[in-house]
């Protein structure tokens, strides 16, 4: 029997509504009977795609995040439709990005990946079958993207060249599938 652990909404009001981004502020009852405040973020969800090219090779794009001010390399991924089934996404935002379609897709899981302040889950798939057709980036969004060996990529993983968490998991679960 596990303890209840769970808090209980009393009161709560959204503070700011960007493009992407809600956030919200509640009020809970905690298990043991006390209140407190929970500040989080809504996000609509996401995807990221592990595009397997015939010669065992990754698609992984580098791309400047603005938080960091830095250049990250991620598998592409990106945010759901309101509604927008996840399938739907991945080979949406493959094409948008990389220029691929792929012929063959396998949902890997999904991975919650600020689960103390935000409520986005990103939804994992793996692509085979991979054919290049022409990028269609949105307006503002600049990436370079590149293929490498799987496990060359996953190496970049264990020293520390790839630290998006949504590529670390991607290539983790398609290590694990591979076995």
């Amino acid at each position: 029997m596990h303890k209840d652990l769970s808090e209980k909404y009393l009161e709560g009001e959204e503070v700011f509504s960007g493009r992407l981004l809600k956030v919200h502020r509640d009020r809970v009852r905690l298990p043991d009977g006390n209140e407190t405040v929970r500040e989080y973020i809504r996000h609509p969800g996401a995807v990221a795609i592990v595009a397997l090219l015939e010669d065992g090779c990754v698609v992984l794009e580098r791309q400047f995040r603005y938080p960091h001010g830095r250049v990250f390399i991620e598998l592409p991924a990106g945010k759901r439709d309101p509604g927008e089934d996840p399938a739907v996404t991945a080979k949406r935002e493959l094409l948008e990005e990389t220029g691929y379609v792929a012929s063959e897709w396998r949902r890997l899981g999904i991975i919650h990946n600020a689960i103390a302040y935000s409520d986005e889950g990103i939804e994992l798939w793996l692509a085979r079958g991979l054919e290049l057709r022409a990028q269609k980036l949105e307006q503002g969004e600049f990436l370079e993207v590149f293929t490498l060996p799987l496990a060359q990529a996953q190496a970049m993983v264990r020293d520390g060249r790839i630290t998006d968490a949504k590529t670390v998991a991607g290539l983790l679960q398609t290590a694990l599938q591979e076995e």
